[in-house]
């Protein structure tokens, strides 16, 4: 399987924040859940794979090649959704195809208008009038019609209601059964990349933590409850990390099942990501 990012030991200093030698892969087929909390270096690396903002070292390569010399020749195949929507509040759809087609060498005009016609999206209203979810649909339209082999997404579905954001991710989900496709998502929703992703990479305070298949994750990884007496007798060398709260102790570990044999009597559930990335963050470790 290639890889169709290859991100290795990228950094970036600014005063108060440092993105420190981040390493991840997107293999063609996939999609990459991008996690971490807010300010741990999400968009940062974004940025950087995007060439908006220059690294001060590593390297970033897109379909093997790399994003600073052949940006031109990368971006004709990359589509881009943000958060928000960033076209001219008086345009109209049909003002962003005029524009866009312009850009992009392979536009498709017919593709964006199935796509408008899929998303009910009126050519008519201008765009300050669209609902959010209609602005965001508009974006993944634009981010589609001229045909890109890569979806970068930063926050698409963020805001939006259960029934927009299933739309959204069954096209994530047609775009890449297309093997040579691929979509880094990054998302504060984990419940969206537990439907959808097949890898998570993880970022916490400018460092990658862990980037790991999701089904290892979910159907691996499990989360310990107990009370204080039974924690204190635990080896914590078997936990990953563990954090104390009003009931007890929540500990994470790697192997669910096999702690539950050697653990009979204790609580050992399967681990949501958004618990995993919880107590990474707020959780000791031995």
């Amino acid at each position: 399987m290639e890889n169709v990012i290859e991100v290795r030991n990228l950094c970036k200093n600014y005063p108060s924040f440092q993105l420190k030698n981040v390493s991840f892969t997107v293999p063609s087929g996939s999609i990459v859940g991008f996690i971490g909390e807010n300010g741990a270096g999400k968009t940062t690396t974004i940025k950087l794979i995007l060439n908006e903002i220059r690294r001060d070292a590593g390297s970033v390569k897109i379909f093997g090649m790399d994003n600073i010399q052949d940006e031109c020749k990368i971006k004709e195949q990359i589509g881009v959704v943000f958060d928000e929507s960033y076209f001219h509040s008086e345009f109209k759809a049909s003002d962003i195809a005029k524009i866009l087609k312009r850009i992009y060498k392979s536009w498709d005009d017919a593709l964006y208008d199935d796509y408008l016609r899929r998303f009910r999206i009126s050519k008519d209203k201008i765009i300050k009038e669209y609902s959010k979810g209609m602005k965001m649909k508009l974006s993944i339209a634009s981010a589609l019609a001229h045909h890109p082999r890569l979806l970068i997404l930063d926050e698409a579905t963020s805001g939006l209601d259960p029934i927009v954001r299933s739309e959204i991710l069954d096209i994530f989900l047609d775009f890449i059964q297309d093997e040579s496709h691929a979509i880094l998502f990054s998302s504060h929703i984990t419940g969206d990349l537990e439907k959808v992703a097949d890898y998570i990479t993880f970022i916490h305070e400018g460092n990658v933590v862990f980037d790991r298949s999701k089904d290892d994750l979910i159907y691996l990884c499990g989360i310990v409850k107990c009370g204080a007496a039974d924690f204190q007798k635990l080896d914590k060398t078997e936990l990953v990390r563990w954090h104390k709260n009003e009931c007890g102790y929540e500990a994470l570990v790697e192997n669910r099942d096999e702690f539950k044999r050697k653990h009979p009597r204790l609580v050992v559930d399967a681990a949501a990501i958004d618990e995993i990335m919880l107590l990474y963050v707020k959780g000791e470790k031995a």
